[in-house]
Order: C-alpha cells, then structure tokens, then sequence
C-alpha cells in the first residue's frame, strides 16, 4: 500500500521506488494478504488516500526476499524497484467511520 500521489507519479515513471522509510531501509516493504491489515493498523493509522496494490510474487523473481521482521514473522521485501507492469491491481484503500482501513476481499 502507498499513498495515492505517490503511486500515481510511480506509474507515468513506469516503476515505483517506494516511500521514504522504504528508501531509508534499502527495499520496499510487502505484506501478503493475511499481514496487510494489521500492517495497515500499524504503519498508516489513519492515513486516507491510500492505495491497495497487488502483485504477483513469482513475477518478483529473486527481487522479493521473505525476511524475519515483528515476532518473528516473515515478511516480504522487495530489493529494487516495483515496475507498474508487473502490478495485477491497484484498488483504492479508503477509511471507515471507525477510521481503520476498509478492505476490499483479499
């Protein structure tokens, strides 16, 4: 997930290089789709103009590392940049009344 603006200029430059923590760190963090929510709740409490993207891991290649982070839990990151082409959906991540995030069926 990443901010609408941001993924936006990601697509008329064809790749998206990921957020300024992602940068810091060295690669662009992933969750899968049993991590996203909590990841949501935790990193963008609140955020709105959030987008959802969906990609394919197997089209990563060797890129998409699955490395230990929180509890031990393995998630992944992606060491390069994520080219638009290779992204199967991007859905808009809007907040609820509650104002967590409300997910589209994973």
């Amino acid at each position: 997930m990443c901010r609408r603006a941001e993924w936006e200029a990601a697509e008329a430059a064809g790749a998206y290089h990921g957020s300024s923590q992602d940068i810091a760190d060295g690669f662009i963090h992933f969750s899968d789709s049993e991590q996203i929510v909590a990841s949501a709740a935790k990193h963008r409490a609140g955020q709105d103009g959030l987008v959802l993207i969906a990609v394919d891991p197997d089209v990563l290649g060797d890129a998409l590392k699955w490395e230990q982070s929180r509890g031990g839990a393995l998630f992944p990151h992606l060491y390069g940049a994520l080219k638009t082409g290779d992204v199967t959906s991007v859905r808009d991540l809007p907040l609820g009344p509650d104002g967590l995030h409300q997910f589209p069926p994973l």
